[in-house]
């Protein structure tokens, strides 16, 4: 055992303590990470200083502190730059998804299946309940207008579009999702 017979841990621990912490903590500006660089520099002298003799220790102490705080900045910059690439790329995907989402139509959403079935239940509807629906949901046309374009009451309007409604959503009940938001929210 090499261990310097005048020095026990706890005298080196309170004679280099505080100055090691000050030293790595003005570096690393982490508390707790500067308390752990310290201990396990301190262990580290302690464990070096059993196998041989260390005369000074404070220049040794202090290069063991450089090069645990110079691993923990490292660390602390390759995680940064991962974050940063992180976030690029999130980002990115954002990005296109958006882009992806303005581009986008309407019209497109629907196959030409969904069109058939559309444009087939629609015919098969009485003509008045089908001017009334498309003028509703197409045209976007009030339903007092409607009732007065037509000399219905309001409630023979909703009656109307009720109608359509019911016949549209047992029709395409497969893409009811779908025809809800484009249709019905409107």
């Amino acid at each position: 055992m090499h261990i310097n017979s005048d020095k026990s841990f706890n005298d080196i621990y309170a004679a280099y303590y505080r100055k090691s912490f000050l030293y790595v903590k003005s570096y690393v500006h982490n508390e707790m990470a500067a308390e752990d660089i310290v201990s396990e520099s301190l262990i580290k002298l302690w464990e070096i200083m059993k196998l041989k003799s260390i005369d000074p220790i404070a220049p040794y102490l202090f290069t063991l502190l450089k090069n645990r705080a110079l691993d923990f900045l490292k660390h602390q910059s390759i995680e940064k730059h991962v974050h940063s690439e992180l976030k690029k790329s999130l980002t990115r995907e954002l990005e296109i998804r958006t882009m992806t989402l303005e581009m986008s139509d309407p019209k497109d959403v629907f196959s030409n299946e969904v069109n058939h079935i559309l444009e087939t239940t629609l015919n098969n509807l009485p003509l008045r309940t089908k001017e009334i629906f498309l003028l509703s949901r197409i045209e976007n046309k009030p339903n007092k207008e409607i009732a007065d374009l037509y000399h219905i009451s309001i409630k023979g309007v909703d009656y109307h579009i009720a109608q359509a409604i019911s016949k549209l959503r047992s029709a395409l009940k497969d893409y009811l999702p779908i025809i809800y938001a484009y249709f019905f929210l409107n």
